[in-house]
């Protein structure tokens, strides 16, 4: 997973979702749960990168921290529970697809339908 189109493909694959650009600025487009607003992906630019912060529990922040130089901690974000994925090639795609949909569970929130994973 390389480009925006792709990573806003694989989140329109879950359910209730919405793209947004809130800021005015086409740099930035996110991924929005419908029912209660909440952004699980950020895409981004920055210094010539494509970018994806993606929320994360703190059990598992620092495992993606470690297992890949291209994860870091949250731009712009709280780095307790949003990692930054700079979308390098470095990173295989199943695991950049995981920490999407991780993302994904941790903001559609509790009682909701679990989520169809399509890889």
């Amino acid at each position: 997973m390389r480009t925006r189109e792709e990573v806003l493909a694989f989140g329109m694959t879950f359910p209730d979702v919405y793209t947004d650009a809130p800021f005015h600025d086409d740099n930035w487009v996110l991924l929005r749960c419908k029912g209660n607003k909440k952004a699980f992906a950020w895409t981004y630019e920055r210094n010539g990168r494509l970018c994806v912060n993606v929320k994360t529990d703190p059990a598992w922040r620092d495992f993606w921290r470690s297992a890949y130089p291209a994860v870091q901690p949250g731009y712009h974000q709280n780095k307790e529970h949003w990692n930054t994925i700079v979308l390098d090639g470095t990173i295989p795609e199943a695991d950049v697809k995981r920490m999407i949909g991780e993302s994904y569970d941790l903001v559609v929130g509790k009682g909701a339908k679990a989520p169809v994973r399509r890889e």
